[in-house]
């Protein structure tokens, strides 16, 4: 099973701003990242297990869409 990005985040009870603040960029980008992180930079990739404590193996890369279609077609 994966999660978002945003699932992530959500359940460490980061908000985006101090998640964004971790990761070193603005606000407005890991918002983005949440809606389509697949042209996320890997060097961010690789945070994601320090900041999130979560594999980076268990979050979906693509868009939030996407992930949202997957669920319904396999329920």
């Amino acid at each position: 099973m994966q999660i978002t990005l945003e699932a992530a985040r959500k359940n460490i009870g980061y908000s985006q701003t101090e998640a964004s603040e971790l990761f070193g960029v603005h606000p407005q980008t890991l918002a983005k990242w949440e809606t389509d992180n697949s042209q996320m930079p890997y060097n961010m990739i690789e945070k994601i297990r320090e900041i999130y404590k979560v594999p980076k193996s268990i979050i979906f890369f693509g868009r939030r869409n996407d992930f949202i279609r997957l669920l319904r077609n396999s329920a």
